[in-house]
């Protein structure tokens, strides 16, 4: 059995209520973008900033809870994730320390691989429900960004991994629009703003237009678990 991990309370003002009933059934990650995780931590606990996220992991591994789960923090702002939006009300939202130009430290990552799966257990959350910040506001947001090892929380059933069917032998826009939104990337976007968002979370290292294997890498149609509630 997995240790819980440690958590450290510092709790900010930048929360309220879930909206209408609704309760979590996504975990968005995020990167700070900020040079260290003291700037991040005043900046999420700063009421005049009016933002906030459930929790922070610093690149030491060192967890900090900011808003309790019940509660719906101000992290994801206007998106959508398959056709759904208010994703404040739906989900947790757990900031990693990390400007966004580096890779994330092993510490840190430990840490978010102990604390996901108690998050994903108290409130059913599946694999497919955990996303990234740019997954549901494309284009408007990048982080956590190419640098952030989805493939290893996949690897251990806390993410989705990236298809791995055959290649088709041809893509169009229209066809690899038509997937991207059945695997949840309902959030309107162009073409290009879709590809290189489906990029960095399943296919970093591709470049150039849209080919067969951008299609290949997409994950099959969301279930029910991820479906609104």
């Amino acid at each position: 059995m997995t240790r819980a991990p440690d958590v450290v309370a510092h709790l900010s003002p930048n929360c309220g209520p879930r909206r209408g009933g609704l309760r979590p059934h996504l975990i968005v990650l995020h990167h700070t973008a900020m040079d260290s995780a003291e700037a991040a931590l005043a900046r999420l606990c700063d009421a005049s900033a009016a933002v906030s996220a459930h929790y922070l992991i610093c690149g030491d591994g060192r967890i900090l809870q900011l808003v309790d789960e019940d509660q719906r923090a101000w992290h994801a702002g206007v998106g959508e994730w398959a056709g759904q939006d208010d994703i404040n009300s739906r989900s947790i939202g757990i900031e990693l320390d990390n400007r966004g130009d580096h890779p994330f430290s092993d510490p840190q990552m430990r840490a978010l691989e102990a604390l996901l799966p108690g998050i994903m257990a108290r409130h059913g959350i599946a694999p497919e429900a955990v996303i990234g910040h740019s997954d549901m506001a494309p284009g408007r947001k990048v982080d956590p960004g190419p640098r952030f090892d989805w493939a290893r929380l996949a690897r251990q059933g806390l993410a989705r991994a990236a298809g791995n069917g055959s290649r088709p032998r041809q893509v169009t826009a229209e066809s690899f629009r038509r997937a991207a939104q059945a695997a949840g990337y309902t959030a309107p976007c162009d073409d290009a703003t879709l590809l290189r968002t489906i990029r960095m979370r399943f296919r970093p290292h591709g470049r150039g237009l849209l080919s067969p294997a951008d299609l290949a890498v997409l994950p099959a149609p969301i279930d029910a678990a991820c479906a609104p509630v």
